[in-house]
């Protein structure tokens, strides 16, 4: 069975490329709560953007997908539930780190606890 889990830190959840607008989108599936296991929850998450940049530096996501070969790569994390002060903190961290490596990381929630929606807060 295939499943998409930040408790499955080395694998890539989920790839969608827009070709004609030239833009990969690797989407991390981040269903868990931020509560008081808030520190092993941004561990898991600090692995599971490491597993996507190397990922995407070591040129395997060509090998996978020959098509992203001219595109901008952004990494997305959906969560479920909104992100706490502290996880806001190692998000703006984790965004200039992977900026600095050539990509983008972005996250969404669902607005208002409907997950047919997600608006993007970052």
């Amino acid at each position: 069975m295939w499943r998409m889990s930040i408790q499955d830190t080395y694998v890539v959840d989920v790839i969608g490329i827009d070709a004609p607008n030239g833009i990969t989108c690797l989407g991390i599936s981040d269903h868990l709560e931020w509560d008081q296991e808030e520190q092993v929850h941004l561990e898991l998450l600090q692995s599971k953007i490491n597993t996507y940049l190397v990922y995407l530096e070591s040129g395997q996501v060509y090998e996978n997908n020959p098509n992203t070969r001219d595109c901008k790569f952004v990494i997305e994390i959906y969560s479920k539930y909104d992100l706490s002060p502290r996880v806001l903190d190692f998000f703006k961290e984790a965004r200039a780190i992977v900026r600095g490596a050539g990509f983008e990381l972005t996250y969404k929630v669902p607005a208002s606890g409907d997950t047919s929606q997600a608006h993007d807060t970052h």
